[in-house]
Formats: C-alpha cells, structure tokens, sequence
C-alpha cells in the first residue's frame, strides 16, 4: 500500500508491520541525469521490491533530500548536515512505528547517506522504537558495483530502464568527455577531495555510455530480487534484543 494514495481508514484497516521508505538525494547527476535521479531509483528499487513478496508492505512517501554538500559547486543541489538529516530520517520513521509499522526497510539510492542511515538504523532498534535496516540498491548488484561511479553507467542505465525521457541523449558524450574515472583524489590510501568539482568537470564519476537501458533491467532485477529477501527475512526475525551477558 502506497501512503501517498492511501486514506487513513485505509491504513487503519491493515495488518501488516511492514514499511519501506524510499530515500534519495537532490544533486548533480551530470549534464545527462537529472538532479532526482537517487530518488528515481530508490522509488524504482521500492516499488519493485515490494510487488515482489507476497505479503502487505507499506510504502511511505519517499525522502528527497539527503547528505550531498560534497555536490554544492552544481546549481540545483540541494543538501542538509548529517544530523539533521538522521534526525528527520529518525523522526519519519518512528511516525510509521506509532502506527505499528515497527519493521521497516530504508531503500537507499545515494551513496552520502549511507553512513547516517546505518546509525538512524542502529539507535532506533536499540532504543526498541522500531526494528529498522537500510538497504543501498547500488551495493547489492554483483559485479555491476565496481561500476557505480556518479551519473555514470549504473545509474544513467537504470534510468534509461525506468525514466528514459529523463535521460538528455544528446548530452552523453558531454558527460563522458567531462567525467572522473573513480570517486575522489587518493594519496597514501587517503582521499585528498571533500567536493566532487575537485576532481571531476562537470560532476560525472565513469561512463554513463556504458550504461544500457538492457543493463539497467539487468541492474533492477538484481536489485529487486535481494531487496525482495531481505524484506522477507526483516518480516520473519526475531527483533527481540539480547539480554545481558
């Protein structure tokens, strides 16, 4: 069930503890991608995952914006600190508690918030307000993960599976030519880099021509299938916390 289009007698009416909240990020994706794409794919990611079990999952409304400053130097980027993103994160999620969806999945599609979502994560559960685990779709494809980069070939494939309009076609070799060939600037196994514009011209990390619509199905139903586990493994655990020892 869809929150957004959802009544609330609607969700009254439910049994299930189950929720999903897509979270995502309002940044640069390149000349090619648009500036919603981590939401996109999170939504995608979602919505697929939870068609595919056979069970009622709820899925709330997604989260736009996320932990991003390193994209600040690219017009339309949007960002808040950690804290204040882990607090509304947590501050979301504990609402969907209140109503008895204590089991919830955040389905992340933007690598910045990766750290604060493991933290939102592990104080929740312990605290006992709910039972809450993120999921980043780009870390569960196999062998595609070495290729994420930024706006490079994942995402621009997944996205011409899902949103091919949003894909600006004629400005493919643009992101290309411009682009990093890896995230940041290492030295002595240390990034050297806060911001992206350090190291890459127009925002690209890889290349988004490498990224097929044939590929980004092949990357949703991977991202799909293991998102659609873990939701049942999240539905069947044991959430009760170890006593003492």
């Amino acid at each position: 069930m869809d929150l957004t289009t959802a009544t609330w007698t609607d969700v009254r009416d439910l049994e299930a503890d189950l929720a999903v909240v897509p979270v995502g990020s309002t940044e640069q994706h390149g000349p090619h991608a648009p500036l919603g794409t981590d939401v996109l794919t999170a939504e995608a990611v979602a919505d697929a995952g939870v068609e595919r079990v056979d069970r009622e999952v709820v899925r709330a409304p997604a989260i736009p914006v996320g932990v991003a400053e390193e994209h600040r130097q690219f017009p339309g980027t949007m960002w808040v600190s950690e804290d204040t993103f882990r607090d509304y994160v947590a501050e979301a999620v504990s609402s969907l508690a209140h109503h008895g969806f204590d089991r919830i999945v955040l389905v992340n599609g933007h690598g910045g918030n990766v750290d604060a979502l493991r933290e939102v994560g592990g104080r929740l559960t312990r605290a006992g307000e709910a039972y809450v685990v993120p999921f980043t779709w780009f870390e569960v494809v196999g062998e595609h993960t070495a290729d994420m980069g930024h706006g490079g070939p994942l995402e621009t494939a997944l996205l011409r599976h899902i949103e091919p309009e949003l894909i600006a076609e004629e400005r493919i070799e643009e992101a290309r030519a411009g682009a990093a060939d890896g995230w940041g600037d290492w030295t002595s196994y240390v990034n050297l880099a806060y911001d992206a514009a350090e190291f890459t011209e127009n925002g690209v990390v890889g290349d988004p021509s490498e990224g097929s619509k044939e590929r980004g199905e092949e990357l949703l139903e991977l991202a799909t299938e293991t998102l659609a586990r873990l939701l049942e493994a999240v539905a069947e655990r044991d959430v009760s916390r170890p006593e003492h020892r």
